[in-house]
């Protein structure tokens, strides 16, 4: 006569749609970035001629979009259909690529505040390097405008760094209209000025430096920023704080549905 020992152990329904409804947030998050991703360059003109994305010399914006967008797609799809389909690959997947990326975020942020002089450098040349392709990229564009706007600040150290791009320099045989100005962006919003006026940084530069601070920002982006960051310290901490908790949550979740997952398989081998 054979006896048979049936496990009680079985997946936890509530981890497990938990765990679905998690993942279907950046799985829907990640499809939305892709298609914004998507046409934003279509709009460019890139998806009918890819080569045009070798050609731009500064950072696209769009390049981050899609990136990100992947990246929650994936990890989306593994932990939705791991989740569902009690898949311990996909979970595994899943659960290994969020444990990267939070020790990933440590480490940079540890190395951004150990290193700050190097980072300082590293950034005003990225700055500096998309000065000078500032008119190649609309999205490009649209980001520098929005950083100098938002930071009152013009240049990466100063409004002269605009000597970079062909537009804005003051070279002699530069025919150009914005020919030593700044864009509109570096400009002093006016109160009574209910209309954006774009043509407000022409021949900025051309001024004695008593009278741009009237005009224009004097302040570089760099310094702008550095002083932006302990004030905002605790807005800061505060982020990283919920994204790594949201990131630990996951996971747990995904660690416990895994360990229902290998319990129950191994109360069938008996």
């Amino acid at each position: 006569m054979h006896y048979y020992r049936y496990s009680t152990a079985e997946v936890s329904c509530c981890y497990k749609y938990l765990l679905f409804s998690y993942n279907i947030i950046f799985w829907l998050s990640g499809m939305v970035l892709l298609g914004v991703g998507l046409w934003a360059w279509s709009e460019k003109g890139i998806l009918s001629d890819i080569t045009k994305v070798t050609r731009l010399h500064g950072f696209d914006p769009v390049w981050l979009v899609l990136v990100v967008g992947v990246i929650m797609f994936t990890l989306g799809f593994a932990g939705c259909v791991g989740a569902l389909r009690e898949n311990i690959c996909l979970l595994k997947f899943f659960c290994g690529t969020i444990v990267l990326i939070f020790f990933m975020e440590l480490a940079v942020a540890v190395l951004a505040f150990l290193f700050q002089d190097w980072v300082k450098d590293r950034a005003k040349d990225f700055f500096e390097n998309n000065i000078k392709s500032y008119r190649d990229d609309i999205d490009l564009q649209n980001l520098i405008d929005s950083l100098q706007k938002a930071n009152q600040c013009c240049g990466a150290v100063s409004p002269d760094d605009w000597d970079l791009n062909e537009y804005f320099n003051c070279s002699i045989d530069n025919p150009s209209r914005e020919r030593c100005g700044v864009p509109f962006s570096c400009c002093v919003p006016d109160p009574a000025q209910t209309v954006v006026n774009t043509q407000c940084g022409y021949d900025a530069r051309k001024k004695k430096p008593n009278e741009r601070p009237n005009t224009t920002f004097s302040k570089g982006c760099i310094s702008a920023m550095e002083a932006w960051l302990p004030r905002n310290i605790y807005i800061v901490a505060g982020v990283f704080l919920v994204i790594s908790i949201l990131q630990i949550f996951g996971i747990y979740l995904a660690r416990t549905l895994m360990s229902d997952i290998d319990a129950v398989k191994a109360g069938y081998r008996f």
